[in-house]
């Protein structure tokens, strides 16, 4: 392959390892980069295109897999977590009570989004609109938290927060953004908050991304390995960057400078689709 092939294949990988867990949306960035900018579908065509992001995205998990293991192994009990109180566990039934929501709609509508949602002009209204409920969730949330560690998250909270991460399966809404919203707005502080969607992330993000592999597995030839080498390696190590860098900071920043980065996004993007 080419060396500006590569390079392609770099970007898209840390564009994607650099925005799927800020509150930013990587599917946004994604569409943004590669349709408006890269255009990898000219050279590997759609089908191996679609595959190469899901592929990418793939790297990202393992970056949290590698950051958050001992949570992730606690709950398949291959870990046990000191000081953790007995009568309330963060548990594997949190995780699977906040993903079924957006698992069933997500199956429900699958080919509705894929055929109308993925284009520029309904990412740059995703993105004010998640914007607009980052705001709400710094400016209503509690001042006072009431959740401070994932082992005080009771079901109804997790369930409600999946209701929320529904939102997410609009391309350009972020899965973060959303989840962290509401978790904020249910008494979360933000970095429990954080930690609860990267760990829902996980089963949500691996099982979507390697059903769609398999279903494309035809188009993944020797002629592109190094392209999906290249840009599963650059999601992975920018994903293991931002994630360490995210979860230090959004406790002390909150979700408006991120809602503020959307907006002015969104706005360059309306400038230059509708110039």
């Amino acid at each position: 392959m080419e060396f500006i092939e590569l390079l392609k294949a770099l970007i898209l990988g840390l564009v994607e390892g650099m925005t799927e867990f800020a509150p930013v949306s990587s599917t946004g960035h994604m569409i943004i980069v590669d349709d408006m900018w890269l255009k990898t579908e000219e050279f590997l065509g759609m089908y191996s295109a679609n595959t190469f992001k899901i592929v990418v995205q793939l790297g990202s998990i393992l970056a949290v897999v590698v950051v958050m293991w001992k949570r992730l192994f606690s709950l398949i009990g291959l870990y046990k977590i000191e000081g953790q109180p007995a009568n309330r566990k963060f548990n594997l039934i949190h995780v699977i009570v906040g993903m079924l929501p957006a698992v069933i709609l997500g199956f429900a509508f699958k080919d509705l989004i894929d055929d109308y949602l993925f284009s520029v002009e309904y990412v740059i209204i995703s993105l004010f609109a998640g914007a607009i409920l980052m705001i709400i969730a710094d400016k209503f949330g509690p001042k006072r938290p009431s959740v401070t560690t994932l082992d005080k998250i009771t079901y109804g909270q997790a369930f409600k927060i999946g209701l929320v991460q529904c939102l997410s399966l609009w391309p350009g809404f972020s899965r973060s953004g959303a989840t962290i919203s509401g978790g904020v707005l249910l008494g979360l502080n933000h970095k429990t908050a954080a930690d609860f969607t990267f760990i829902m992330a996980v089963p949500i993000m691996a099982g979507a991304s390697l059903v769609s592999v398999m279903k494309n597995w035809q188009y993944m030839t020797m002629d592109y390995i190094g392209f999906y080498v290249v840009g599963f390696v650059s999601a992975f190590v920018f994903a293991l960057l931002s994630i360490k860098f995210f979860l230090k900071l959004i406790d002390k920043v909150k979700l408006t400078p991120f809602a503020i980065y959307r907006i002015i996004v969104a706005i360059v993007l309306a400038i230059i689709v509708y110039k």
